[in-house]
């Protein structure tokens, strides 16, 4: 070896991450899984594919969340129970060591408010109840919602508060939410950047914040799924798993 060669830098490597086990968060409780129903899985055959390949990452137990939106999917249990019961029955089959259950995800409308003052929701864990906006803008109605699900019992969750773009550059609003006991449920694939790259930063602020209180998937199809194999190496992600902020686990 030469004198040169002796000088020469030798090329960086960068530190291998290793993919987050998503067994740490333990439940996804919000997905699309059940099929036929909505903008999800469209045959039980991507129901079971979906599951297993979620199983594979460390998934323990799914509670699944079908959209309730009148205008678009007016589901019900008697829409939702069904395809859940036949998705129970083919994993008890196979034999995977699976749970999987259903509540739904409410768009904040005029039926929506309706369910509330009759009592009439879906609930998963402790009587909590996921619920999104319109992408558009904030409900006008949204602080009466809250509020009236909480007279009820009910503990609201807004999900992927992140994609609301209307809320990027008032992130008082999203403390304010925190505050009054709305927990925040994050999206995992927003931190991979599926969503854009405002959507990443006020995630990556949510977490730095320490006010996320759920993850979910909101898994549709392979597509998501690829994506959710993707980002198990985000710094974020593992910060926000690490936190012990995270009650996936108590559902």
């Amino acid at each position: 070896m030469g004198l040169f060669d002796r000088f020469k830098s030798k090329p960086r490597t960068e530190p291998v991450i290793e993919p987050l086990d998503l067994g740490l968060v333990g439940v996804d409780m919000h997905s699309h899984l059940l099929f036929g129903i909505d903008d999800g899985a469209t045959t039980i055959e991507d129901s079971l594919l979906l599951i297993e390949e979620l199983m594979k990452l460390g998934y323990k137990k799914f509670i699944t969340t079908p959209h309730i939106f009148r205008d678009l999917y007016l589901n019900s249990p008697e829409t939702i129970f069904p395809p859940l019961e036949k998705v129970k029955r083919a994993i008890k089959e196979k034999g995977w060591d699976i749970e999987i259950h259903s509540a739904a995800e409410y768009y904040l409308d005029e039926h929506f408010e309706e369910l509330i003052e009759k009592k009439d929701l879906l609930t998963f864990g402790n009587n909590y109840v996921l619920f999104e906006y319109s992408f558009d803008e904030e409900p006008a109605s949204s602080k009466r919602a809250i509020f009236n699900l909480q007279l009820n019992g009910y503990k609201p969750i807004l999900a992927h508060p992140e994609r609301y773009a209307f809320m990027h550059d008032k992130f008082s609003r999203y403390e304010e939410l925190a505050d009054r006991d709305v927990y925040l449920q994050l999206n995992i694939n927003s931190l991979h950047g599926h969503y854009g790259p405002e959507v990443k930063k006020i995630s990556e602020k949510l977490i730095d914040a320490g006010i996320i209180s759920f993850l979910g998937t909101d898994c549709h199809h392979l597509g998501h799924l690829e994506l959710t194999k993707q980002v198990r190496t985000n710094e974020h992600l593992r910060k926000l798993v690490e936190s012990g902020k995270l009650k996936n686990h108590e559902l």
